[in-house]
This record gives structure tokens, C-alpha cells and sequence, in this order.
């Protein structure tokens, strides 16, 4: 259960990212709307890291955290955003994502 807890902490930070970019492209009631998904997003993120760091070591709990939150971020950065996806950028993702899911498996939990 806390690592369900923590992906969806993972996804929430990607929600609150992106928020943050849409807010960025809109002005008047649009961007407070995406001002206010964002903190929506950031309360259900921490608070569910809060819940995962209460079993799994807070080192892993975090560093996965971020790492679904980065991946999730480039990925929603290339598709909505139409931000670059050159080989490089691909490249160090998918290593991410191989430390995330190593980080996964030599947990205790």
C-alpha cells in the first residue's frame, strides 16, 4: 500500500507541474484556476508522501518521489508542452526510470 500511496504522490506532482506550465500560457480567471488545481495537486502530493514515509525509508520514498515527478513532468513537457525529445533527453528518462525501478526492488518494503 504505501508504494500505491507514493506513485499516486508521484502523479500528483506531475499534475502540479504541469498546472504550473498551463498557468504560464492563460491570464485572468483561467490561470487562477490553474492556480488553484495547483495547490490542490501540491496539498494531495505531500500529503500522501507524508502517509508512504511513514513505512518506506524516507531516502527511497523521496528520491522515487521525484523521480516519478520528473519523469512524468518531462513526459507531460514533450507531449502538451511540445517541449524537445531529442536522444539525449530519451536517453537519461529511461535511465531514470531504471534507477526508480532499482530503487523499488532493493527496498525493504
Amino acid at each position: 500500500m504505501p508504494w500505491l500511496l507514493l506513485f499516486i504522490a508521484g502523479l500528483c506532482e506531475v499534475g502540479f507541474a504541469a498546472c504550473l506550465g498551463k498557468m504560464k500560457e492563460t491570464t485572468g480567471n483561467a490561470a487562477t484556476l490553474w492556480l488553484l488545481g495547483f495547490f490542490a495537486f501540491l496539498t494531495l502530493s505531500m500529503t500522501l508522501l507524508y502517509r508512504a514515509t511513514q513505512t518506506l525509508p524516507i531516502g527511497t520514498a523521496y528520491a522515487v518521489w521525484t523521480g516519478i515527478g520528473a519523469v512524468g513532468t518531462v513526459l507531460v513537457g514533450i507531449v502538451v508542452f511540445r517541449e524537445p525529445a531529442d536522444f539525449w533527453r530519451v536517453f537519461f528518462l529511461t535511465t531514470l526510470i531504471a534507477s526508480i525501478i532499482g530503487l523499488k526492488f532493493v527496498s525493504n518494503e
